[in-house]
């Protein structure tokens, strides 16, 4: 098993990883009918994104003796309405990094081969933008 999720109420949901003990709180967006005080299901897909890519970027950084750290991403979810799902999601990488374009080539490439990239569905819009140092 890789989490637990209980239903809280009020549309709420808690979330245990369970290798880590790890809790996420996540809440219906306040445009269906939730108070959106935390991560919504769809802003957690999003922001997945994102986190893999990133990650995959520092795994392969290692292999070419770089450091990522500070590096950060920004994440747009944008919503259809019907059927509501989600439409497009905009990542901005910010890379804490002068690279020359060899390295960042590669590091770009892990990140569009990213687990998730590879997993969401195509219909979803995927727009990503590499901001380099």
């Amino acid at each position: 098993m890789t989490s637990k999720v209980t239903y809280i109420g009020e549309l709420r949901t808690t979330s245990i990883h369970i290798q880590s003990g790890t809790e996420i709180l996540s809440d219906a967006p306040k445009d269906n009918h939730g108070k959106g005080e935390a991560f919504s299901p769809t802003d957690l897909v999003a922001n997945s994104l994102a986190t893999c890519m990133i990650s995959i970027m520092g795994i392969k950084s290692r292999d070419l003796n770089v450091d990522l750290t500070g590096s950060t991403a920004e994440v747009t979810k944008i919503m259809q309405a019907e059927p509501r799902k989600i439409a497009k999601i905009s990542t901005v990488l910010n890379m804490n990094l002068e690279a020359d374009d060899k390295t960042k080539t590669i590091l770009e490439r892990a990140a569009m081969t990213c687990p998730v990239m590879l997993s969401l569905h195509p219909d979803i819009e995927k727009e990503v933008t590499f901001n380099w140092k």
